[in-house]
């Protein structure tokens, strides 16, 4: 895989810069970028875009289909680009890319939570607003998924901090206190 977001890298660059410059286009793109990953979480779709055996014509009018009318139309132009340039197979890590750097333009920090249980609008508006004070910074998103091994509680990372309020990491720090092995 990092191979390929090596070179998903300059796509993901031309996106953000083709896009971007007109008032208001940071947050149309941010839009249009987590409509194209909702989308790639069908594997049919992503598998139907990769299989070699798909026309460039074929992928482009699935394109269309899927895309006409969710998103702007230069987002909807640059994904036929990818399938002229037979790159439509690096979406995902174009798409992945480019949210992030777009993420960072609009100053927004993302912060990944794993959680023991669904958390509720109320438990996450929460968490947002004591991770724009820990981290100092004006607008976090939060992406959120359930692990429910983490017993309770739930880890977050930000940047490059991580807090860890899960039973089962709290479990692990008292064994390593302890000396023994984490347990499993």
């Amino acid at each position: 895989m990092a191979k390929n977001l090596k070179v998903a890298q300059p796509y993901a660059n031309a996106f953000i810069q083709m896009t971007s410059g007109k008032k208001d286009s940071l947050d149309k793109v941010i839009a249009d970028l987590t409509s194209i990953e909702a989308a790639l979480e069908s594997k049919d779709l992503v598998q139907a875009l990769s299989n070699p055996l798909i026309s460039v014509d074929g992928k482009k009018t699935m394109i269309k289909s899927v895309f006409q009318g969710k998103i702007d139309n230069s987002s909807l132009n640059f994904l036929l680009v990818l399938c002229d340039r037979g790159r439509i197979n690096l979406l995902e890590g174009v798409t992945s890319l480019a949210l992030e750097m777009a993420y960072k333009q609009a100053s927004v920090e993302v912060a990944y939570v794993v959680s023991a249980s669904e958390m509720s609008d109320s438990q996450q508006e929460t968490l947002i607003a004591k991770l724009k004070s820990m981290a100092n910074v004006k607008q976090v998103k939060l992406e959120v998924k359930v692990d429910k091994t983490l017993i309770g509680g739930f880890t977050v990372q930000i940047g490059s901090k991580v807090v860890d309020t899960s039973i089962s990491g709290q479990l692990a720090k008292l064994a390593s206190h302890l000396g023994a092995s984490s347990p499993q």
